[in-house]
């Protein structure tokens, strides 16, 4: 499924106006009858009487034209509809001229805003047509006094298109903002919608053909897609299954070497190896300090172990850097970074391994941070073997010299970009991760749930990814079905239990 960005939405509608030749009025048509639709099915399923009167709110743009599209087919299902302007009708322009007229020729109550002459406690559901993906910055004078209002009234919100506030392109929620209960989204997704907070603001988004033909993306080269088992089948042309041949063996899925764990954080390693295993991968190799080695013998009996020489401190060091590209050499990825520390100059450690390790790499956790430390990171070496980085929003912004409030108020742009400068893959993790790719593609995911906010889970996502490429997927493809499948097993970890509150990371590895 296609996400587009309101510049790429306003494109679109174009295109199909001005070259294809459908009117605009008759996608205003469509885009009102589908939510009108929307809400006599809501209306029904619930069991609510559509005797009740339901308020429009009516802004001045487009948007506003779609509700009063809606106004009209929920009147004639029924329904007992008022409309309120937030504005003057002499502000009018285009086809919200035209529909202002229908609805004054079919004598449609409609009002013009005045603060506190309403009674909100009249209506059963709002109907939310104030501003569209074309809105940017905080709402003000009329439409923050209805947005407010309609957010206190405590009634369902069928917001048209995007939430009211809401900013299309980052989820960025201006204040005010409409809460909504449920959101139609006309042609295609909006950015906003699949990233928070927009995501929650926006509450059960549906899509809602208007008859803006799907080959019409193709003329602006839309690049960011809803993450779907469809769309990593076709785009990608993977079985999300991942089904075997039978007349294979331990080698025909690779081997992976995961480098990680300190005596502190021994855990890191043991989840990130389990994971690369249940995704997946025939052979794993844990390489680690040997103090370390020494506690981790037999707990994992399924994965082999290369004791790293500490001199007794449990801690790497600089000189490791040898024994590890010598263990990589017969391996097919490696994965670098879950619990592994900071120590003196790990910064030449780390070039080193970049610079001679050829098999593909998934850089996570502190490698990501002293890759950030790390002078003139932009001067290493060009690889042609794949890279993943796999950074939360911290990491980052560590990346980047910025702020998290920054980062995750354009996750989609600044994963693509960063990807698209150092030719790497950049998995942006958290709440709707964003897998952006070396040619601009990026990926949102829809999996997962909150609770997997919780220790070690990101140590689990990176081996699942090291498993995947050791198996030779690509590194896009590593990357998209790694988030996609640990999202799922996520999900079935939490059905499992009571809340997802008490969900750990071992849990979701159990899920694989």
């Amino acid at each position: 499924m296609y996400v587009v960005t309101s510049n790429e939405m306003r494109k679109l509608d174009q295109y199909t106006i001005n070259t294809i030749g459908i009117p605009s009025l008759v996608l205003m048509e469509n885009a009102g009858r589908e939510v009108a639709n929307e809400i006599i099915i809501w209306t029904k399923k619930h069991k609510k009487s559509n005797q009740k009167k339901w308020l429009i709110l009516v802004g001045k743009g487009n948007n506003g034209g779609d509700g009063l599209v809606a106004a009209r087919h929920l009147t004639e299902a029924g329904f007992d509809i008022d409309i309120l302007y937030a504005q003057s009708p002499d502000l009018f322009k285009g086809d919200m001229i035209t529909q202002h007229n229908i609805a004054k020729n079919l004598k449609l109550p409609t009002y013009v805003y005045q603060e506190d002459k309403i009674d909100w406690n009249q209506y059963e559901g709002i109907v939310d047509a104030l501003l569209g993906t074309g809105s940017r910055g905080a709402p003000r004078e009329a439409y923050a006094f209805l947005i407010n209002k309609a957010n206190k009234s405590n009634l369902p919100i069928f917001s048209i298109d995007i939430p009211s506030g809401l900013d299309a392109d980052t989820g960025i929620l201006y204040q005010p903002c409409i809460k909504a209960k449920k959101t139609i989204t006309l042609a295609f997704l909006k950015c906003g919608l699949v990233q928070s907070p927009g995501a929650e603001a926006a509450g059960d988004v549906i899509v809602k053909s208007i008859g803006i033909p799907i080959s019409t993306v193709e003329q602006y080269s839309i690049q960011t897609y809803l993450l779907q088992s469809s769309v990593i089948e076709k785009r990608l042309n993977v079985n999300v299954n991942l089904p075997r041949e039978s007349n294979t063996h331990k080698g025909t899925y690779g081997h992976a070497l995961v480098v990680a764990g300190t005596l502190q954080m021994s855990g890191a390693g043991l989840l990130c190896s389990k994971s690369a295993l249940r995704a997946g991968s025939g052979l794993v190799t844990w390489t680690l300090p040997r103090v370390v080695a020494n506690q981790m013998l037999g707990k994992l009996p399924e994965v082999m172990l290369a004791p790293i020489e500490d001199k007794e401190s449990g801690e790497w060091n600089v000189q490791s850097a040898e024994d590890i590209i010598q263990l990589s050499k017969n391996k097919q990825s490696l994965v670098i970074g879950p619990g592994l520390g900071r120590f003196k100059d790990d910064d030449v450690w780390l070039r080193k391994l970049w610079e001679r390790i050829e098999c593909p790499l998934v850089m996570d956790a502190d490698a990501l941070n002293i890759i950030s430390d790390a002078e003139q990171f932009e001067k290493w070496c060009h690889k042609d073997t794949p890279v993943i980085f796999t950074p939360h929003p911290g990491e980052m912004a560590r990346l980047l010299k910025c702020t998290v409030k920054e980062i995750q108020e354009n996750r989609i742009q600044i994963a693509r970009e960063y990807a698209i400068k150092h030719k790497i893959v950049v998995l942006l993790k958290g709440a709707h991760t964003v897998i952006a790719t070396v040619n601009g593609d990026v990926y949102i995911n829809n999996t997962g749930n909150a609770g997997m906010a919780t220790g070690g889970a990101g140590d689990v996502l990176a081996g699942i990814i090291a498993g995947l490429l050791a198996q030779n997927f690509s590194a896009e493809q590593a990357a998209v079905l790694g988030v996609y499948h640990h999202g799922l097993a996520g999900d079935r970890a939490a059905a499992k239990r009571f809340s997802q509150h008490s969900l750990i990371a071992g849990d979701i590895i159990e899920e694989i």
